[in-house]
């Protein structure tokens, strides 16, 4: 029996406008609802649900992410919204910030503006 349900994500925001701005201004994601609890948002067909919290610890990893088909435009496009992406050191990244995955694919990270570490990826096609 498959699991009865659909996966739902969470982002921390200790501050809803500013998260507002960022994923729907910014990234263009569809705001769907609000509450004083969260933003629910379209996040290409799954809920992404960026819930208020009174302090946020940085977790340092990737809480999120999206499956691009071609990753260069999509960095270009954030970038020009005012987008930094991270470089790590001791990672071989491209102009594009993309670090290659051994079997081929590219990933590039982001932090929103409650540094949570966001990413792209482009599979190996």
């Amino acid at each position: 029996m498959a699991f009865p349900g659909r996966i739902v994500s969470f982002v921390a925001s200790t501050d809803l406008d500013v998260s507002a701005m960022f994923y729907v201004d910014t990234l263009g994601l569809e705001l769907v609802a609000r509450d004083e609890f969260a933003l629910v948002l379209d996040g290409g067909g799954a809920a992404l649900r960026v819930t208020l919290v009174q302090s946020k610890a940085d977790t340092g990893y990737t809480v999120l992410g999206w499956e691009v088909d071609d990753l260069d435009p999509v960095v270009d496009a954030l970038r020009e919204k005012g987008i930094v992406f991270t470089v790590y050191p001791g990672l071989d990244q491209d102009e594009h910030a993309a670090w290659t995955t051994p079997n081929g694919g590219r990933v590039a990270w982001f932090r929103d503006p409650h540094d949570n570490v966001l990413s792209l990826f482009e599979q190996n096609v």
